[in-house]
């Protein structure tokens, strides 16, 4: 190895520049059709990665069972020569596909697609199911069982992130939950990663629309809904779920919802998600407050710009209506002159006339 290629490789280890361009390598994107766990953290996401392992497979095991990972039964060489060659053969691809699924986790991790944002693939299990028995847990014992991880929250269903595909999706996606006979209070909890084409209050808007035309009973709360629609966009993939206990389980955020000092019945939880929640509309109303007033004053400047060039274009007017009078002066000077001249030249014309009259009549 040259001593060029050992100093560069020797500085890809000290700055990580190796390590980030193998993240995740080899990995799978989130795509549309994919369920599982989007799971938010802060700055460590590999760290946060083992974690949800270790988490996901605590209480999936406590739900579903601990996986199998045993491989298919190989046939005995007797057996395998009592059938002939084609049977045989079928027999193998059977056990090689059966192998493979078997091989497959019930959790993949996937890139997301944006920083500090994990997603877990999940494979035959409810996403939803999973995530509520854990919080309900951490609710309950208040113990902490993450460091790095911040909110959990399922993955229901996936499709395209653009208005069109989001409302043929939606349309049957949440009639489980809001078609008539169904009905319930809820509310729209909306965010939107590396994506911008997707506005939130448009969002919100035809989500509440169309929620309203399934059942007009279904209402909108803002404090205690029963149900929350989780809508979630990461680049061009919108991810969506339908919840309960958001507000109770603080916003599915597993640090909160194991503080001590957290709620210890359901109405005083109830009582302190509002007051937060109530912070988050004021602050949120503030700063759509202070956005209004940063247009007003930029429309006031450009205003004012307005105001300045209208008084320079009148002061330009001013000058050429100064400069047009000046002129009309001067061409009523030179007609003035004009007629002066004229009336000269009359004069001049008319005084020889009189003199030949003179002369006519001396000699008369």
């Amino acid at each position: 190895m040259s001593e060029a290629q050992d100093l560069r490789k020797r500085s890809k280890r000290r700055y990580g520049g190796g390590h980030r361009s193998k993240k995740y390598k080899g990995s799978r994107e989130l795509e549309v059709g994919m369920q599982g766990v989007l799971i938010t953290c802060n700055m460590n996401e590999r760290k946060c990665t083992a974690e949800a392992f270790n988490l996901l497979n605590e209480y999936a095991d406590q739900l579903y069972g601990p996986e199998n990972f045993k491989e298919p039964e190989e046939s005995s060489s007797e057996e395998e020569d009592d059938e002939d060659v084609e049977a045989a053969l079928k027999k193998e691809v059977k056990q090689l596909k059966a192998s493979s699924g078997k091989r497959q986790r019930r959790f993949q991790a996937m890139d997301s697609g944006a920083n500090n944002v994990i997603f877990i693939k999940t494979k035959n299990l409810d996403p939803e199911k999973l995530v509520h028995h854990i919080l309900s847990d951490l609710h309950i014992t208040k113990k902490n069982k993450s460091r790095v991880i911040l909110r959990m929250l399922p993955v229901s269903g996936t499709c395209k992130a653009f208005q069109e595909d989001m409302d043929k999706y939606l349309s049957v996606f949440l009639e489980p939950w809001f078609k008539a006979p169904n009905q319930g209070s809820y509310q729209i909890a909306f965010k939107a990663r590396n994506s911008s084409h997707n506005k939130r209050d448009d969002i919100i808007k035809a989500l509440a629309g169309l929620v309203g035309k399934m059942n007009p009973k279904n209402k909108v709360d803002l404090t205690t809904p029963e149900l929350t629609i989780i809508v979630e966009v990461i680049k061009s993939v919108c991810c969506v779920s339908v919840v309960r206990d958001y507000t109770l389980y603080r916003k599915y955020n597993l640090q909160e919802v194991a503080k001590e000092e957290g709620p210890k019945d359901g109405k005083q939880g109830e009582v302190t998600t509002n007051q937060e929640e109530i912070k988050l509309n004021q602050e949120e109303k503030d700063g759509k407050q202070e956005e209004i007033k940063s247009n007003q004053e930029e429309k006031d400047g450009k205003q004012e710009e307005i105001k300045s060039n209208q008084e320079e274009k009148d002061g330009k007017q001013e000058e050429i209506k100064s400069n047009q009078e000046e002129k009309d002066g001067k061409q009523e000077e030179i007609k003035s002159n004009q007629e002066e001249k004229d009336g000269k030249q009359e004069e001049g014309k008319d005084a020889p006339k009189t003199d030949r009259e003179g002369k006519r009549e001396e000699e008369k």
